[in-house]
Parts: structure tokens; sequence; C-alpha cells
């Protein structure tokens, strides 16, 4: 196979990966009952750990009034609480509830598996460049999503 074949090739593989990476989130949006939106902010409190309002706004690249929605629309549905931060008495944070984090784990603990399964078979010298290429592409994509937003 031509460079250029597998160039084309691996861009093919790469969109079709992420379109599958769009049907497995679509049917995790569906098990909590969110929209997508709501689903990325539950996995941005999963992997902070807690987040102030300002701190998830900017992370999900929300307006403050859509962020405010967004966690009242969580709280009501149980996926989210509200506390005092212990670092700063006068802030409050979200986090998951329990609930939220055991389905979460239910939902992407067996992916999370199975992608490492797969990745088992390559060896330390493939996965680097995996790694090198997936790494690369997610800049590119977030530089492109800032080049989209100021369209």
């Amino acid at each position: 196979m031509s460079k250029q074949s597998l160039v084309t090739e691996a861009t093919r593989a790469a969109a079709a990966s992420g379109a599958a990476n769009d049907v497995v989130d679509e049917a995790a949006a569906s098990a909590f009952g969110v929209n997508r939106t709501d689903l990325r902010i539950i996995g941005l409190i999963a992997a902070a750990g807690t987040l102030t309002a300002g701190q998830l706004s900017t992370q999900a690249h929300l307006s403050p009034a859509a962020t405010t929605t967004a966690i009242q629309r969580l709280t009501h549905a149980g996926h989210l609480t509200r506390r005092t931060s212990t670092e700063d008495r006068r802030r409050a944070v979200v986090e998951l509830t329990p609930e939220a984090a055991k389905l979460l784990e239910e939902i992407y603990a067996p992916i999370e598996r199975a992608g490492r399964a797969i990745l088992a078979d390559y060896s330390a010298e493939q996965l680097a460049l995996v790694v090198e290429v997936l790494r690369r592409g997610e800049q590119m994509q977030l530089r492109e999503a800032e080049r989209i937003r100021t369209l």
C-alpha cells in the first residue's frame, strides 16, 4: 500500500473511531437520561473529582449561565451534589453523586478493559507511536474547535 493510501486509510479509521465514540457517548447519555453536553459535564467532574462552577464553565466551554442551568439540571436529576469547598469555605464545588459515579463505572470500565486488551497486543514501540498519534490528533482537534468557535 502506498503512503498516500495509508494516510487516507488512517484518516478514515480515525473518523470511524470518532464516530464509534459518539455512538458510545450517545448510549451513555441515554443511560444517564441526559443530553450530550450534560454527559460531557459529568465526565469533566468525574476526571477532576470536584469543580467550581467557574472551572466547569471554562473546561466545558459554556457560558456561566449555561453552566449554572446544567448544574441545576444535573443536581435535580440526582447526578451532582453541591457542597462547600474544603480548601476555600467561601466557594461551592460540585461533585458526582455515588449513584452517578457507579453508573459511570458500569458504562465505561468495560470499555477501558476492552481497550487495554487491544493495546496489550502491541509492542512498547508501537504503543509509543499510538500515543504520539493520539496526542497530536487531540491537540489538532482542540485547535480546530477553537478555530471553529471564532467563525
